[in-house]
């Protein structure tokens, strides 16, 4: 059960990050365009820059999860590396609810928090564009509440990974 629910997480997450790379076609259309205006034209965009940000950071922000389930993370697993899959297990549900749990869930919930808040003053930028970015802020809470989801998944198939080595070691 508990790794079929994690599967379904993972299987959930990748396809969230299949779709939301396309974010970056926008993203190059409105570079080139900016670049164009500006080097063709002389005529600078007031919105270029501020909507290639936005679309990077929408971008960045749905990557987190999708770099999670595919273990594309940093670690510094010298010391781990050496121990055996149990060991590892155990180590990885250790600092998963030690440091990742925590971190994320308050990241989460100040998301919603600031996303809440910027809805309802239907928030925007202080730029002479001026675009509302409470959108945004709610995309930024998703992407948060992604990437705890995918801690969930990653820490249900560490337990049951310990079942199965608990398994093996008791017939």
């Amino acid at each position: 059960m508990l790794e079929s629910l994690a599967n379904n997480l993972e299987k959930f997450i990748r396809k969230q990050g299949d779709i939301t790379s396309f974010l970056v076609y926008p993203l190059l259309i409105i570079v080139v365009y900016e670049v164009f205006m500006r080097y063709v034209f002389n005529a600078p965009t007031s919105w270029g820059f501020e909507a290639t940000t936005f679309l990077y950071g929408l971008h960045y922000m749905f990557g987190f999860s999708y770099a999670d389930v595919h273990g594309a993370h940093v670690k510094v697993d010298i010391f781990s590396s050496l121990a055996s899959e149990k060991v590892q297990a155990i180590l990885s549900i250790i600092t998963n609810l030690v440091f990742f749990m925590p971190v994320t869930i308050c990241l989460t919930l100040w998301g919603i928090k600031y996303a809440y808040q910027s809805t309802l003053g239907l928030e925007v930028n202080s730029t002479s564009w001026a675009p509302p970015i409470w959108p945004l802020k709610i995309l930024m809470a998703v992407c948060l509440a992604f990437l705890l989801l995918q801690g969930i998944a990653n820490l249900l198939k560490d337990i049951h990974s310990l079942k199965q080595q608990g398994r093996k070691v008791n017939p």
